[in-house]
């Protein structure tokens, strides 16, 4: 079934609700569809336009690169120029939330927006079965961060895409809520590995298969200095509200994201998992964040505090997500 509202398409991911979506993709519309990390906001990676209506649509700066979605390995490094431990990598966590970030192969028919004009091109293809249906359907790369204004929260359900753009894109392929929660590993390959952006494969799973993998911290792109990879500015995931981490204690004006037992005492609290598991926080993360944000508002709460959240593991990239949502805006 379909629903329209103001111009956005809502399809369900049906294989009529697939057709649809593509031809719109082929056709240069936007997409939003679900992956395992996040909602994206799809476009053809290689019609110039239609990326350039992914910037337009999220008001994203054209100095921050897009991932490219493949349905295989084979078809992103047609476009690419893998050497062996983007091979060894592909083989261990592709289909995954994994993104590699490699020299552009000359031949690409990917446009030059989609890559920031860069000479590389971040790839990655999705464990989602809708998102790589999609995919295959389309027959061609899809350009696709997360289907929210920039600097926001990322969306994990289609409801959240609806109030981030509804009104801005073509559709919404809806498949319910995602898996992971956060958005992908980004490691760069152009040179000696490095981690761009940590995700729920960890820096050590990578490090156990291809040796040492550098940690680069947040950057500050520009046009004339584009970031090399996506998920790079050092603020963004922000809610409206401002956010404190590591917090012991809640102040009156103050609602509490919480993790695990023993909390203090809150007006308003939402726990990422009351058991300590960091993936249960990974996945209630961007959800979480953005009810609280929403509840807080509305009962005149001014900021939230968070508690602390263990750094091993998927915990790393829950305080990078989190470090980012509370840097000045």
């Amino acid at each position: 079934m379909e629903s329209v509202t103001d111009q956005t398409a809502y399809l369900a991911d049906t294989p009529d609700g697939i057709a649809r979506a593509a031809h719109w993709l082929r056709t240069g519309e936007l997409v939003a569809f679900a992956t395992e990390t996040v909602y994206g906001l799809g476009a053809d990676a290689t019609n110039a336009i239609a990326v350039a209506g992914i910037f337009a649509a999220k008001g994203r700066p054209r100095f921050n690169p897009l991932i490219c979605h493949f349905a295989t390995a084979d078809a992103a490094f047609t476009h690419c120029l893998p050497d062996h431990r983007a091979r060894i990598l592909a083989d261990a966590f592709w289909p995954g939330p994994l993104t590699l970030v490699l020299a552009r192969h000359p031949a690409s028919p990917v446009a030059s927006i989609t890559a920031a004009g860069l000479d590389s091109l971040a790839v990655r293809v999705p464990d989602h079965p809708v998102a790589r249906a999609l995919l295959a359907a389309t027959d061609r790369p899809i350009a696709a961060p997360s289907a929210n204004r920039s600097g926001r929260i990322s969306p994990t359900r289609p409801e959240h895409v609806r109030a981030e753009l509804d009104g801005r894109i073509a559709a919404v392929l809806q498949s319910g809520p995602t898996m992971v929660g956060l958005e992908s590993t980004v490691l760069d390959l152009t040179g000696p590995a490095r981690l761009l952006r940590p995700g729920s494969i960890s820096r050590h799973a990578i490090e156990a298969l291809i040796g040492p993998v550098a940690l680069m911290s947040a950057a500050a792109g520009t046009p004339e200095a584009p970031l090399r990879g996506p998920g790079l500015l050092a603020s963004h995931y922000a809610p409206t509200l401002p956010v404190r981490l590591h917090a012991h204690s809640v102040a009156p004006h103050e609602a509490l994201l919480g993790f695990g037992t023993n909390l203090p005492p809150a007006r308003l609290l939402h726990n990422l998992s009351e058991r300590g598991d960091l993936l249960e926080a990974a996945a209630n993360l961007f959800d979480l964040l953005r009810r609280l944000d929403h509840e807080a508002t509305c009962q005149g709460l001014t900021a939230i505090a968070v508690s602390p959240i263990p750094t091993h593991e998927i915990g790393l990239a829950i305080n990078d997500r989190l470090t980012r949502a509370a840097a000045p805006r």
